[in-house]
């Protein structure tokens, strides 16, 4: 990068010496008004403004975060999705690896659980004489009918 590129015209062709003494209105996009907010914070050069913990915090925050892989979250997602082809088209399937059939699964956020091929319907209305059953238990309960609390 030509350094000329990111300082005022009057700091072209000066050294780096001389560049980190220089006041942060050198630096292109840096008005007045900035460099006096700086100031109060005891900021008034260059070399103040990369001197600051806080801004080297930052910076490497940032150069860190790009070597960061998926977060917990991202890769819980790519699990189960994994999962999920592993389970509806496993590798190990000799007639799928020995005729080389091939299909494009859907994600498993995409699907319509109340059309897919795995009796979600039937899990769906368990699921949901559950929740009744352990409401019904919930009320008797705080009732103090004869339950502990």
């Amino acid at each position: 990068m030509n350094i000329d590129s990111i300082v005022n015209q009057d700091y072209h062709g000066k050294s780096f010496r001389d560049l980190v003494n220089s006041p942060l209105t050198a630096l292109n996009s840096v008005t007045e008004q900035q460099a006096s907010a700086f100031a109060a914070a005891g900021v008034h050069t260059i070399g103040d403004l990369a001197n600051m913990k806080i801004v080297n915090y930052a910076i490497a925050i940032k150069a860190l975060s790009s070597c960061e892989g998926a977060s917990g979250t991202e890769q819980a997602r790519e699990d189960l999705l994994d999962d999920a082809v592993e389970m509806t088209f496993p590798a190990s399937d000799p007639v799928s690896v020995q005729s080389s059939i091939t299909r494009i699964e859907v994600a498993p956020d995409k699907v319509d659980a109340s059309r897919d091929h795995q009796a979600a319907q039937a899990i769906e209305s368990h699921s949901e004489e559950l929740l009744r059953s352990a409401e019904i238990n919930t009320r008797y309960l705080q009732k103090d009918e004869g339950g502990n609390r």
